[in-house]
């Protein structure tokens, strides 16, 4: 049996270390989208309070092929998403990540994309919101081979703390051995705004719903990406929700 991770590994450096090694070890769960084909996916990570859940996709996505992927991470003390993605010439994969944290949750979304073939791309969008004492984790790593030319890929991460307890990581990262590449990656971190606070307060909105219109307006970019009109309901019902 393969040895638990420990925060020695950067990929590791957040986590709740006694959690993970209840939840491993893990079995990755394998996508491949075949060459020319179009596919979705939608993972809600919405385990049980108290649990400690780990999901790894290995994912490959063929020529000419293209997956839009999402996440809602939400459940259990500790809760892990993780995906390594292999690009094929002109692949395109789309992600669109939400993070819930509240209470002394500790969530993250680890990913790797790996444009190996020309031509790919990749976008990556990442919204957190973390509440109480949690802490949630946006890692995301492209790495571009030298096969990879004119690759464009690109990562945005976002994170909304409602309580000065919360913590978010976040850490893009490009690791680029082509020479005709376009990549951009950025990561914030701040709080609701006061002024539209105020104003919607100011038209008669209570403050608790004031706060949670805000939030559900922030996590919207990442949830913008999905196609079916079914599995947006579901996912903003979720979203809304969790917010409540």
């Amino acid at each position: 049996m393969t040895a638990a991770p420990t925060r020695r590994l950067e990929e590791w450096r957040y986590s709740d270390i006694a959690a993970v090694e209840r939840a491993w070890p893990v079995a990755p769960e394998a996508i491949t989208v075949a060459a020319g084909e179009c596919a979705t996916r939608m993972v809600v990570q919405d385990a049980a309070p108290g649990s400690a859940t780990i999901r790894q996709f290995d994912i490959i996505v063929a020529a000419g092929a293209s997956l839009a992927f999402h996440i809602i991470n939400s459940g259990g003390a500790y809760g892990r998403v993780g995906l390594d993605v292999t690009l094929h010439e002109g692949a395109r994969f789309d992600l669109g990540g939400v993070i819930v944290a509240m209470g002394e949750q500790v969530l993250e979304i680890v990913t790797t994309v790996r444009h190996i073939g020309p031509g790919a791309t990749s976008r990556q969008v990442v919204r957190c919101v973390a509440g109480g004492t949690a802490t949630a984790t946006y890692l995301g790593k492209v790495a571009v081979a030298r096969a990879g030319q004119q690759t464009d890929a690109a990562q945005s991460f976002k994170a909304l703390l409602l309580d000065r307890g919360a913590t978010a990581n976040a850490k893009p990262e490009l690791e680029i051995f082509a020479d005709d590449v376009k990549c951009a990656h950025g990561a914030t971190v701040g709080e609701l705004d006061r002024n539209a606070l105020f104003y919607l307060e100011s038209r008669g909105i209570p403050p608790v719903q004031a706060r949670a219109l805000l939030t559900r307006a922030f996590l919207s970019d990442a949830l913008a990406g999905i196609a079916d009109d079914e599995a947006r309901d579901t996912a903003e019902a979720r979203v809304t929700e969790l917010l409540a």
